[in-house]
């Protein structure tokens, strides 16, 4: 049986390893803190402290591997599980930063830090009252503390508690006016109501307190177009080399850069920096085309005819909910904002209720009775949009991908009414190249991928579109919208069963939040500059040339 290490062999490797932490030379303490680790592999400090170097000198998956290494030798290691979370979350993998989260508040629930982390995760996940229940979690345990603040602010920003949010952030930067966070988060509080030049300057000086926040350049650029290069495309191109700059932020930074170039004219220079882009999305989700096209293949095979003709007997007669589907940057913000204008309609933003629903119904098969899931699901749908409004006539849900669960609604709900924003594919697929998604999303933005999506979606289009009736499946096109407005917002009214109201022609008027990245275009007038922008990029489309002709 071989011998312990001799406890002198390993102090003098942990000292110069704490040297050189101290010192912030995190690369330089790896080779000590991996050499002590051989000495004894089951110690978990030693193991700890080799994955927070690694962690710190921007080496994630050995950092995860020593981790892991010292939570299995000690269950309850909280830090290590803490730490874990983090690489977990720079790694992309959500689901097990989340699992890592929740382990270290379940050994230490006053863990604000972890408790926020994990709020802002599964926030991006779609799930809204888990995601309050963290940052509520976050502000009792944190109190007056930093973390503690900006839990409670971003539990208000999620419950749309907007003012009170606010006010909180604006307390914090009172009392801490270097917190670079409270100044982002505050600046697309801003944004969403239209203030675009307080915005900017909140993302400004989050910038300037920590450049590591360099994908806020996203969120600033997308304030107003960049009329005048004075210095900002330099100092987006110098912020790339920012030592240390996590993945999600580079590619934010990369869409930030091909935003101003395309605002100032240089659609070769934004085209590289939007395929820079999609390349470290890419790094995070690789897209399974073949594998997407089945599950379509699937959809269309379960939404027959027969099942459709079944709606007003398995569904629920309420005519509450207003879908407005199609694929990301098709118009579906603009036509939320016109009919949410109307005094008897609510806007409910993206809601994530069929994404989830849907999702656990397709992977159920034909199997069973549909019935009782019906049931439930309309109950649970019907409990989130009268939580939104509870007096409305109407209530929207524009999440876009509900594209995908259109058949389902229908039968859940046979007088829904379901708007699909249609818009020149190749537009259509440019604009999402250029757009910011979560790299969690399943989804391409770039590339053979993207055009491959594109087909599934048209695909799964013209089933519904052979299959659902006619006066509850309404089809809008974003060149006819912006061409002549008024017929066609009068025909979106109509469609939707309420009065006509001349507000529902000045959506730019229309004073609720915005979350989606069209910020700053609903704010204006209904223009027709986005039509055939593919054209700017002619030379450099490359696979999405293929998607010129429809």
């Amino acid at each position: 049986m071989p011998q312990s290490p001799n406890p002198q062999q390993v102090a003098p490797l942990l000292a110069l390893a704490t040297k050189l932490l101290s010192a912030g030379r995190p690369a330089d303490a790896i080779p000590p803190l991996r050499e002590a680790a051989l000495l004894q592999p089951s110690n978990p400090i030693i193991q700890h402290d080799l994955g927070l170097a690694c962690l710190e000198a921007g080496c994630v998956p050995d950092a995860i591997a020593a981790l892991q290494r010292a939570v299995a030798s000690n269950p309850r290691y909280t830090d290590a599980y803490f730490r874990l979370g983090i690489a977990f979350e720079k790694l992309g993998n959500i689901g097990a930063a989340i699992v890592a989260y929740d382990r270290a508040t379940e050994l230490l629930p006053s863990l604000t830090e972890a408790w926020f982390r994990a709020g802002a995760l599964v926030y991006t996940l779609g799930h809204r009252d888990e995601a309050i229940g963290c940052f509520r979690r976050a502000a009792a345990t944190g109190g007056k503390t930093s973390f503690g603040r900006l839990g409670k602010a971003r539990a208000l920003l999620t419950e749309n508690r907007n003012q009170e949010a606010e006010q909180v952030l604006r307390q914090t930067l009172a009392l801490d006016p270097r917190n670079a966070m409270a100044h982002d988060l505050l600046g697309n509080l801003l944004s969403e109501f239209g203030r675009f030049n307080e915005a900017r300057e909140c993302f400004q000086r989050a910038i300037a307190i920590a450049p590591l926040l360099a994908g806020s350049y996203y969120d600033l650029v997308r304030c107003r177009p960049v009329t005048s290069d004075d210095g900002l495309l330099q100092r987006m191109e110098a912020a790339l080399a920012t030592p240390g700059l996590e993945a999600v932020q580079r590619l934010r930074l990369y869409l930030a850069i091909g935003k101003a170039a395309e605002d100032l004219g240089d659609y070769a220079l934004a085209m590289q920096h939007f395929d820079a882009a999609d390349a470290v999305r890419r790094g995070f989700a690789p897209f399974d085309s073949a594998a997407f096209s089945i599950e379509i293949g699937r959809l269309i095979a379960r939404c027959t005819p027969e099942l459709i003709a079944q709606a007003d007997e398995l569904g629920n007669c309420d005519a509450t909910p207003l879908l407005i589907i199609g694929m990301p940057r098709s118009g579906t913000t603009l036509v939320e904002q016109i009919v949410s204008m109307h005094p008897e309609v609510e806007g409910g933003g993206e809601l994530h209720f069929w994404n989830e629903r849907g999702a656990a119904w397709h992977r159920s098969g034909t199997a069973g009775n549909e019935r009782p899931f019906l049931a439930k699901a309309a109950a649970d749908y019907l409990g989130v949009l009268r939580a939104i409004a509870p007096t409305a006539a109407r209530v929207t849900d524009k999440m876009p991908f509900n594209f995908l669960w259109a058949g389902l609604i229908h039968v859940a709900f046979p007088r829904a009414i379901i708007i699909h924003c249609r818009r020149a594919a190749v537009d259509t697929a440019l604009s999402i190249h250029q757009t910011h998604f979560h790299p969690s999303l399943a989804f391409p933005t770039g590339g053979a991928e993207l055009v491959a999506y594109f087909r599934g979606y048209q695909r799964l289009m013209d089933h519904w579109r052979r299959v659902l009736p006619a006066d509850r499946f309404i089809e809008i096109d974003y060149e006819d919208l912006t061409r002549a407005p008024e017929p066609v917002i009068r025909r979106i009214i109509g469609a939707c069963g309420v009065a006509w109201n001349d507000a529902c022609l000045r959506p730019e008027c229309n004073p609720r939040a915005v979350k989606t990245p069209s910020k700053w275009q609903t704010r204006q007038p209904i223009y027709r500059s986005s039509v055939a922008r593919w054209r700017r990029y002619e030379p450099w489309l490359g696979p999405l040339r293929a998607l010129v002709e429809g």
